[in-house]
């Protein structure tokens, strides 16, 4: 079972609106490495452990990821919110906005939909551990933020 507190820990709020900048984003949410598939990838694994505590660290770290939608799905909304098909198209993600207005999609910033071959459980503990650190590690370092400046209020 699981306790929500409904309540970010640090709130996102983002005073800029920009749609490429959150199509990059979203692939944090449900792209091959993103937050969606690292919930999944934790909480499936965590059945195989034989051991307690082994059971309870995937069961913490798959929730936590669970958080870090909340998270991404935030930044990715309030960089969409208000904004329009003519918006989405002058950023140049305009079939997005055919596809989900400004609603936050599970997808990769190519746009492919989130899929369950994104993760792996192989009732191997150290196979599992190399998937985690794997998709883990590469997260987040190709978005360009450096022309898509975040301006986050206080």
């Amino acid at each position: 079972m699981f306790i929500f507190t409904k309540m970010t820990q640090i709130p996102v709020r983002i005073n800029n609106k920009n749609p490429k900048l959150a199509s990059y984003i979203l692939s944090q949410y449900g792209g091959p490495d993103g937050e969606l598939g690292a919930s999944l990838r934790y909480l499936s694994q965590r059945f195989a452990q034989t051991d307690k505590s082994g059971i309870a660290l995937l069961t913490d770290i798959g929730t936590e990821e669970l958080g870090h939608l909340e998270m991404v799905g935030s930044i990715v909304t309030q960089l969409t919110k208000g904004e329009g098909a003519k918006s989405f198209d002058r950023y140049g993600v305009g079939d997005y906005y055919i596809d989900h207005a400004n609603g936050v999609y599970p997808a990769s910033a190519a746009g492919v939909p989130f899929s369950a071959a994104y993760l792996q459980s192989k009732a191997d503990p150290i196979a599992d551990i190399m998937e985690d650190m794997a998709a883990d590690g590469d997260t987040a370092k190709f978005i360009p933020l450096e022309n898509h400046c975040l301006q986050l209020k206080n």
